[in-house]
């Protein structure tokens, strides 16, 4: 069967690419690119002449059922982002599950990766860790995403666009407190790359009025252990609270929500929890 390379490529210096992504990138048919202009000057810069087609959010169902054609007439392809790995904050899923459920060798090709690389940066312990992508904009979804991170015991990663990185400071201070730890990290490997370390109201404090531009990730260092059992006895208080009341697990959720920042579905998971343990109690 043929093969669908998943190619890392540079995040910001050209020189972070991999051999063997070079290699790859000659040897395969065609090259599924995010953007193809942009792709073009890494592949001018290694001497890469393969044909590129592009493969975007636009267009991915219609260039994922192309692809499978490509590989079931016997030709190997490369699947590329503008930067990093692919399917990390990027396009691309479809084709890689398209290819799989078709019984094609899907290869990764390990290489360059924002995330890792101002995860690695930043001081903040990499072990574990959660990554959440860019956070949603407004509404319920943002809100259950920064509740989460509040109340994580470890670190959380975000990608954000530089227009965005005010609010997302702020509203994570409102709920994580002005102490938490954080780190920002902007335009990774290329000329002006910058790692920004303290804690959230330090960092406001140094964006403050400043223009941003490149790509961002933010570390959030995880909530102190005691913060964390607080913020749970806390929530097991209320929870059994509201179930006194006659309120439903799924009213009780909503409430911690609101109340105590905590996502939407770990509320969930502690009004269950409180409500089988007070049944327990009865019998």
């Amino acid at each position: 069967m043929s093969k669908l390379y998943v190619v890392s490529t540079p995040i910001g210096n050209l020189g972070d690419i991999t051999v063997r992504a070079v290699q790859t990138l000659k040897a395969v048919s065609r090259i599924l690119a995010e953007d193809t202009r942009h792709t073009a000057t890494l592949l001018r810069r290694h001497g890469i002449e393969t044909p590129m087609v592009s493969a975007h959010e636009h267009n991915e169902a219609a260039r994922a059922e192309q692809a499978m054609q490509w590989l079931a007439g016997g030709e190997d392809l490369a699947l590329v982002a503008d930067a990093g790995t692919p399917l990390i904050s990027d396009p691309g899923l479809r084709l890689v599950r398209a290819a799989i459920a078709a019984g094609h060798d899907v290869v990764p090709v390990p290489g360059a990766s924002a995330l890792l690389a101002a995860l690695v940066g930043s001081g903040i312990d990499p072990q574990p860790f959660t990554f959440l992508g860019f956070p949603p904009r407004s509404g319920r979804g943002r809100d259950d995403v920064l509740g989460r991170v509040a109340s994580l015991d470890h670190a959380a990663v975000f990608y954000e666009a530089p227009g965005r990185l005010a609010k997302l400071l702020e509203d994570l201070l409102e709920r994580c407190g002005p102490d938490r730890v954080v780190t920002v990290a902007r335009e990774l490997t290329k000329v002006h790359e910058t790692f920004v370390r303290g804690t959230l109201a330090e960092t406001i404090a140094m964006y403050d009025g400043r223009s941003i531009r490149g790509e961002v990730v933010v570390i959030v260092a995880g909530a102190p252990a005691a913060d964390v059992h607080d913020v749970r006895v806390e929530a097991n208080t209320l929870a059994r609270s509201l179930l006194r009341e006659g309120a439903t697990p799924s009213r009780v959720a909503r409430r911690l929500c609101d109340v105590l920042g905590i996502a939407r579905n770990e509320a969930y998971a502690i009004a269950l929890s409180a409500s089988a343990e007070m049944e327990g109690e009865v019998d």
